[in-house]
């Protein structure tokens, strides 16, 4: 079977072209600024065993934990028939958390599963020596599926107990509607009554209807372009190829780990606070600042880093131990924080997410950028993660948070290990939050509205140059939503939306600067702000000074009012929400 390194290379294209025409069909037919403008989605292709095969360049976060959905919807769905599609949120049984929708789709080789004919493996054209065998193989694997497509996309609002669904909560069951696996499409006759519940429990179901529908073209466009290769190269060379590039994967990564200096190598980084009877806040006509916790010292690790002291209330730990064994890694999160009342809990497959794209990042810095992103990538690393802690959380905690802050966190942390063992290969920390934004409201003509956006800020600098300013970090991998879209979309303005000059953090080379966005509400609104990074500073490394945390104001009649990095309120018409975000940390001593 032709496994040579030109066929590898052309099979890896072809897997990817997969899961990136995918993207291109959901951005292109989405209804939601979040999808469509800011690209809030990923795409896949997984082999009948349910590994990863293949996924775009989408999201960070959804590299470890859309495994983890199929995984789910293969054993709680299964037996599958042509033309079935699964759907489900829950992030105790593969999700995330709950806004993020995935659906997932069998892919059939064969007779009736709208292949080409079934004589297509006999053509001049297939692969020497694999002539037939997309007939024969065929026959004998009717009925099953050998290939899975996949995407998760973020949806704007799933109900719950605050417009876009990423409540300050104490429990899951506040942030929105919980969807097990469970087939949304059966044997291509759709399930209205599964869709009818779920778009009975959210404050936009016309939006919602759309970006589902945009998820299922996207999946028809997957499963057909799957279709088309096994057709075109035969099944035998497909699936040959599939798990050659998933040993080849494996092979790079522990070429990469073997390269690395052997040893034990510790750190801790924190969150900011998870005090939520602190994060409904009424605000007066008042200068007054917002009252800030009682401080509590924590004591970093002994460090040769500069790791910034966070002084504040009730902080939350997260510790990695990461140890190189050979051409293994594993990553140990033993000694982190327990479980938190708040919303900053994550799940075991958001950990496993941030290990890998931190893994796949050294890979990448270490000669192997053009490495598969596939199961193989992820075979040497073994994650422990203590259960019951902040990071494997069990229900009903709630979890909104833990996917998108959370999960930069440990990103730090990971990388602040790793920078023990490569320090002059590893960055300073970035901004460390996705800064969210969420708001809901009624327009003129009585129709809900509801919208979610994350906000860049500054990349921490690395040994070679000074950190980018004004961009998505690590986790999360969006575009902003420019503002001519938003403004369309919502009763809003952008007052301003700039750099905000000086907030990275000095050396040798400097931390990458956050951004300024104020929005002036022309309605009245819920808004939710879910950030971090406002109270411990992203650190910097080798000498270079940490960068600016990041800040939360309310202007209400030309009074300017601080908040807290979490905080729920109403708005009134002409009401600003100012938000600064983070810089990155620098690295190196000024010379």
């Amino acid at each position: 079977m032709p496994t040579d390194p030109i066929t590898l290379e052309i099979f890896k294209h072809l897997f990817a072209s997969v899961a990136e025409e995918m993207g291109v069909t959901l951005r292109r037919t989405a209804y939601s600024p979040n999808i469509k403008e800011r690209l809030d989605f990923s795409c896949a292709l997984f082999d009948g065993e349910g590994r990863l095969l293949a996924q775009a360049a989408h999201i960070p976060v959804h590299l470890g934990a859309m495994p983890a959905s199929v995984r789910s919807a293969i054993e709680r769905c299964s037996p599958f028939a042509p033309g079935d599609v699964v759907i489900l949120n829950d992030p105790y049984l593969g999700g995330t958390h709950l806004p993020d929708i995935t659906l997932v789709s069998p892919v059939f080789i064969g007779a009736g599963a709208g292949l080409a004919p079934a004589h297509s493996g006999d053509r001049e054209d297939a692969p020497p020596g694999d002539r037939n065998s997309l007939a024969s193989l065929g026959a004998l694997r009717r009925g099953t599926p050998l290939l899975y497509v996949a995407s998760r996309a973020h949806h704007a609002d799933v109900g719950g107990m605050s417009p876009g669904s990423m409540p300050l909560s104490s429990e899951i069951y506040q942030e929105g509607l919980i969807i097990p696996p469970v087939k949304i499409v059966d044997a291509g006759k759709a399930n209205q009554a599964v869709l009818d519940l779920i778009l009975r429990n959210v404050r936009t179901p016309g939006e919602r209807r759309g970006d589902l529908d945009a998820q299922l073209a996207a999946h028809e466009v997957g499963a057909r372009r799957a279709r088309e290769i096994v057709a075109r190269y035969g099944l035998q060379t497909t699936l040959a190829c599939a798990a050659a590039l998933i040993e080849y994967a494996e092979r790079l990564t522990r070429h990469a780990i073997a390269s690395m200096p052997a040893g034990a190598y510790t750190f801790e980084d924190y969150l900011d606070d998870e005090d939520i009877s602190n994060f409904k806040h009424q605000i007066s006509n008042s200068q007054t600042p917002i009252p800030k916790p009682a401080k509590r010292a924590v004591q970093p690790p002994t460090s040769n880093l500069q790791l910034p002291i966070p002084n504040y209330h009730s902080p939350i730990t997260i510790r990695v131990i990461l140890t190189i064994e050979g051409d293994s890694l594993s990553v140990d999160f033993t000694g982190s924080s327990p479980a938190v009342r708040g919303n900053l809990n994550a799940v075991r497959a958001i950990v496993e997410s941030a290990v890998y794209y931190c893994v796949r990042c050294v890979v990448g810095a270490m000669g192997h950028d053009d490495a598969p992103t596939n199961a193989g990538a992820f075979a040497p690393i073994r994650v422990i993660v203590p259960e019951g802690s902040v990071l494997d959380a069990k229900a009903p905690h709630a979890v909104a948070g833990g996917n998108v802050e959370t999960s930069q966190r440990i990103v730090d942390a990971v990388f602040g290990a790793l920078a023990r063992a490569l320090p002059d290969l590893i960055p300073a920390a970035s901004q460390g939050t996705m800064n969210n934004l969420t708001f809901g409201g009624v327009r003129a003509d009585g129709a809900p509205f509801a919208y979610y956006e994350t906000m860049g800020g500054g990349a921490g600098a690395g040994p070679l140059r000074d950190g980018a300013s004004g961009i998505h970090v690590h986790m999360s991998n969006t575009l902003n939503t420019p503002i001519e879209a938003l403004e369309l979309a919502f009763p809003l303005r952008v007052r301003q939306y700039a750099i905000r000059r000086g907030s990275g953090g000095a050396g040798l080379h400097r931390g990458g600067d956050g951004l300024i966005r104020e929005i002036e509400f022309l309605a009245p609104v819920t808004a939710t702000l879910l950030g971090e990074r406002r109270a411990a500073r992203p650190y910097g490394l080798s000498g270079g000074e940490p960068g600016a945390p990041g800040e939360n104001a309310l202007i209400r009649e030309g009074v300017t009012s601080r908040l807290p990095g979490k905080v729920q309120l109403q708005l009134d018409a002409g009401d600003v929400l100012s938000i600064r975000t983070p810089g990155g940390g620098g690295w190196g001593e000024n010379e």
